[in-house]
């Protein structure tokens, strides 16, 4: 079986616009939320989001093709410009017929669809932009990313809500180990801060209310009140191995296993038991040829909302049983970012593995005596892991779970 390593990485998130700034914040435990400043929300009940900051799309991207792109298709296209340029991405470094794109978002262009049903209501229909619907819809990540490199293997969008980038990371490797690609640009991305997607979320109460950023997130935590919004992309190289060691390309690290599963349960709601969830994880190990004993480090989906934190805890001890595998959540520093989450939770477990230093849980400073996981603190953060899980679970009952290896 083939098998597939990580050659690039990019990311654009609230701690960091690229991964070495990214990875300075969660090294040192930074917070990256903070109040919302995208639009009034106080009507919504909603404080703290995490925000992108200091964005500038063309740094990377023809100003002329910005304007004719959604917030999350630029997010996805400036962090798949930097990982392509890690992995030395160039026209004579991969077949264009052996070069895929498979990219996941959970909701696709809604700052687009705000604007324009706005627009549309107070000017009438003959107002709406005539690029609504390529800005709106959520294949246009991956077909941009592919016009961009010249990609003409598979390209399509993964969408299972909050295991958006998970699922689509998962495809991308079984599209390598298929045979059918050499190398697959993948990820996720996600644009959901502003009023439509605040004030969605809040009705379900499904967001933290706090307006304290640094008590807005804490997942496994007794405090715990929600979930807090988060927006950027995280874009991974895949690629086989023996295509990556001859043409010099750096690895970075292997996604060894992939795992999916469906609760079958609930349109919101997760599986109280944690049954589903744990089968993906099982099936994620088993896909990579690993033990629970080999993994030391996961990290979770930890959402900070009563519901999933105490699932996952129940899945996580049915799968590990006593052992004292490491856990955190990387939502507690840069957010919730829906069908991004898993993509960039995999950069940061991947990153963590190869420094030694795994990323704290931030701010749950009182683990919820419910939720029966050994947190990473900073007394036991520097760990040699060799493998580990980065687990993802979305609206809908998705479960999608990775196996990634140091490199």
């Amino acid at each position: 079986m083939r098998r597939v390593v990580v050659t690039g990485m990019g990311t654009v998130n609230a701690l960091g616009n690229d991964v070495p700034t990214t990875m300075q914040a969660v090294a040192d435990g930074r917070i990256g939320l903070g109040p919302i400043t995208k639009f009034a929300a106080d009507a919504t009940g909603i404080h703290v989001a995490g925000e992108v900051k200091g964005f500038d799309p063309t740094r990377r991207i023809a100003a002329k093709l910005v304007k004719r792109l959604d917030l999350f298709t630029q997010y996805a296209l400036y962090s798949a410009i930097e990982a392509a340029a890690q992995a030395a991405l160039t026209a004579e470094a991969v077949d264009p017929a052996r070069l895929a794109v498979i990219y996941g978002s959970g909701i696709g262009g809604l700052g687009t669809i705000q604007t324009q049903v706005t627009k549309m209501n107070a000017k009438g229909p003959k107002r709406v932009s005539p690029m609504f619907v390529p800005m709106a819809i959520i294949n246009m990540a991956p077909g941009v990313i592919a016009q961009h490199f010249g990609a003409h293997g598979a390209s399509y969008a993964v969408v299972t809500a909050c295991a958006s980038g998970t699922s689509a990371i998962g495809q991308a490797m079984q599209q390598i180990r298929s045979g059918a690609a050499d190398i697959v640009i993948t990820g996720g991305a996600e644009a959901s801060v502003n009023q439509i997607g605040i004030a969605g979320f809040a009705a379900l109460t499904a967001l933290s209310p706090a307006a304290d950023p640094t008590q807005a997130s804490l997942p496994f935590g007794v405090h715990r009140s929600g979930f807090v919004m988060g927006e950027g992309a995280g874009t991974l190289i895949l690629e086989d191995y023996d295509h990556a060691i001859k043409r010099g390309a750096p690895i970075l690290g292997e996604v060894a296993g992939y795992g999916t599963t469906s609760d079958a349960y609930h349109m919101t709601a997760p599986d109280p038991t944690g049954t589903q969830a744990a089968a993906a994880m099982r099936l994620a190990l088993a896909d990579g040829g690993l033990t629970p004993e080999a993994v030391g480090y996961i990290n979770a989906h930890g959402t900070a909302t009563h519901a999933n934190d105490e699932m996952e805890a129940r899945a996580i001890e049915a799968v590990f049983g006593d052992r004292p595998v490491l856990v955190s959540s990387t939502k507690a520093q840069i957010g919730h970012l829906l069908g991004a989450a898993g993509a960039v939770e995999a950069i940061v477990t991947l990153q963590a593995m190869a420094a030694g230093v795994l990323p704290l849980n931030a701010a749950a400073d009182t683990p919820d005596p419910a939720c029966a996981v050994h947190l990473v603190t900073a007394a036991n953060r520097a760990q040699t892991c060799t493998a580990a899980l980065s687990n993802s679970f979305g609206f809908g009952g998705h479960n999608a779970v990775l196996a990634l290896k140091r490199g």
